[in-house]
């Protein structure tokens, strides 16, 4: 393959964004250096508002995979892909009404301290630690897949983008903290999008116009999108990607640190709520721009697939080969397109290290000293920052020399999200689940997804279940491409057709339910837990929505959880029930520092906010 150069306006295009991203953690550390809180630079002081809240969530959750692989996604298989329409309402919802609330009115910082609330240090810290390697590994992979695409395709440097990429993100983080990323994040956003809008229009007027690309698509058979087939083994289906994608997003955003993070960062929980809906607005627009670009690179390459012809050598190199083909006679277009693209991973490593850094100080520095100056706590939070990204950066070169075990990485992100969902599920839904249940629920939710997500990888699904749509060569230049040698079979067990072909999607829901089922049968064994013993905010009765009609199933439902001392507010001014409960919460290892942050509640906003944390204390 000819592999096409990057023209001087591209790179000075492309060193912009870097450059943009950079200024923008300076300014944040020249305008907060009075405010050197840990607490300031971690959650940018609690006062942030919903709008660029919500496009660095859209920014972060939509990385440089989605931006070149999502176009491939349609481009292979169809727009079977536009189905994640609904598991982002789903997602959405779910996470601003079931486990935002809990997370944002217990004033934690680290979505794990909830962990310690509601059970004990041991869950605290085994969920820490699967999220911190978790979140290292698909850090590594997002820097390095996309830096080695664009390499092949555009010749851009790969270690130089590798290397600028740690670099940079390590360095607003840094110096900036959340604020920084947050709003580096919304800036990145603008960029994606513009070149997504670029791409469409230069592709669309190369493909013979709007109308065109969609005749084309439908002759080719990309434009069906429903297939109710329930077979489980089938890659995308309806039901896969509704149930199994809303699970996957679900364990990637509901219960994910970086996500809850940014929401507990605003000022007041309406803000927050406000952020995650008009965050799916976001998601919504780089998914139909993704899935568009997708349609138009088919109409493009209809009669000469560049991938199964030999030009490329993987689908992830569809879109930067696309991009410069279409704007090979316009300097600084591909260079806006890598923007683009970099711009994604920028926004995932910069909230991931953020949130590493997070999590760590509060779990286990926090915890050992309990007594850090501000200042301290700032340099070790910052210190913290520079040790993540060096690790993250260390990873993507490793990454490197993994081969096809990069595609295994990939999916830890579903592998551990599903039995992390699972457990704050147990917490969150289920009163009477005892820390005992909750360990045991994780590590069979841990066993169960990695059992069939590493089966499904040694042992590949049929590819009746997996082949892609037809895609024509009639019309390529014969080059001087060998062939590729048809791999020898292994001998595959019975179990390799069955439970080792579950599509991806499902990763998360076998993790999810495995941990929820094992949680409550184990609870049941050893004793389930008492409901008065339990704080009322950090359970969400959801049973009242089914038992509306009656107050004694509601309050059977409650599993003794005093729901019904007056409202929450109440609780907050009175200490309610729980007061007796405090010592034991400091005798395992809680601050009384986090005790005033519980959130009061605004009557004029009929919100929570974030203005009362030293007046009001719900023990």
């Amino acid at each position: 393959m000819e592999v096409k150069s990057f023209a001087v306006w591209d790179y000075v295009v492309f060193a912009g964004l870097f450059v943009i991203s950079s200024g923008i953690g300076v300014f944040f550390a020249i305008k907060e250096r009075k405010k050197a809180t840990s607490r300031e630079f971690l959650v940018g002081g609690r006062q942030m508002t919903f709008g660029p809240v919500a496009l660095s969530l859209t920014a972060s959750f939509m990385s440089a995979v989605t931006v070149l692989g999502t176009p491939s996604e349609v481009y292979r298989f169809g727009t079977s892909y536009l189905l994640f329409f609904i598991s982002y309402i789903f997602v959405i919802v779910f996470t601003s009404e079931l486990f935002l609330p809990v997370f944002y009115r217990s004033g934690i910082t680290s979505t794990y301290e909830y962990l310690q609330l509601r059970f004990n240090k041991p869950v605290r810290y085994a969920a820490t630690v699967i999220y911190i390697v978790q979140t290292i590994l698909y850090t590594g992979v997002v820097v390095y897949a996309p830096a080695l695409a664009l390499n092949q395709v555009t010749g851009f440097d790969l270690w130089g983008s590798v290397f600028a990429t740690g670099i940079v993100c390590t360095f607003y983080c840094t110096l900036g903290g959340l604020k920084a990323v947050v709003w580096t994040d919304a800036f990145q956003m603008v960029v994606m999008i513009g070149g997504f809008v670029t791409v469409l229009i230069q592709g669309s007027a190369e493909a013979g116009g709007f109308h065109n690309v969609l005749e084309q698509s439908r002759n080719g058979s990309r434009l069906t999108m429903f297939d109710f087939d329930v077979d489980p083994l089938r890659r995308h289906t309806f039901w896969t990607v509704t149930v199994g994608g809303t699970f996957t997003w679900l364990g990637i955003y509901g219960v994910n640190q970086s996500t809850i993070q940014r929401c507990i960062s605003c000022k007041t929980e309406k803000h927050a709520k406000l952020a995650l809906y008009f965050n799916l607005l976001g998601l919504w627009i780089i998914m139909f721009c993704a899935v568009f670009s997708g349609l138009v690179m088919y109409a493009y390459f209809k009669n000469c697939d560049p991938w199964t012809s030999g030009i490329i050598s993987a689908p992830d190199q569809l879109m930067p080969y696309f991009v410069m083909e279409i704007f090979a006679t316009m300097p600084g277009l591909p260079g806006l397109f890598v923007a683009c693209a970099f711009s994604g991973t920028l926004s995932t490593v910069a909230a991931s290290i953020n949130a590493l850094a997070t999590v760590t100080f509060e779990d286990f520095v926090k915890t050992c000293f309990p007594h850090l100056s501000d200042k301290m706590s700032t340099w070790i939070s910052k210190g913290l920052c520079i040790l993540f990204g060096v690790m993250c950066t260390s990873m993507a070169v490793l990454a490197s020399l993994m081969g096809s075990v990069v595609q295994a990485a990939l999916s830890i992100h579903g592998m551990c999200g599903g039995p992390m969902l699972g457990l704050f599920t147990l917490g969150i839904v289920f009163p009477f689940v005892n820390w005992k249940g909750a360990l045991g629920g994780l590590l069979t939710g841990i066993t169960l997804s990695c059992w069939v997500a590493i089966g499904g990888f040694v042992y590949p699904a049929a590819d009746s279940k997996t082949w892609p749509l037809p895609l024509l060569t009639d019309q390529c230049i014969p080059s001087n491409v060998t062939e590729s040698v048809t791999p020898v079979l292994l001998s595959r067990p019975a179990i390799a057709d069955t439970w080792y072909s579950l599509s991806y999607l499902y990763y998360s829901a076998v993790g999810c339910l495995g941990c929820i089922a094992a949680g409550i049968i184990i609870s049941f064994i050893t004793g389930h837990q008492r409901g008065k013993d339990i704080d009322p905010m950090l359970i969400r009765p959801v049973c009242n929505l089914f038992c509306f009609w009656s107050k004694k199933y509601k309050t059977l439902c409650w599993c003794g959880v005093q729901h019904d001392n007056g409202t929450e507010q109440e609780n907050l001014e009175n200490g309610s029930t729980w007061k007796q409960g405090a010592e034991s919460v400091l005798q395992n290892g809680l601050r009384r520092e986090s005790m005033a942050h519980a959130p009061g509640y605004d009557p004029k906003d009929k919100s929570y906010s974030n203005l009362a944390f030293e007046k009001i204390t719900h023990f």
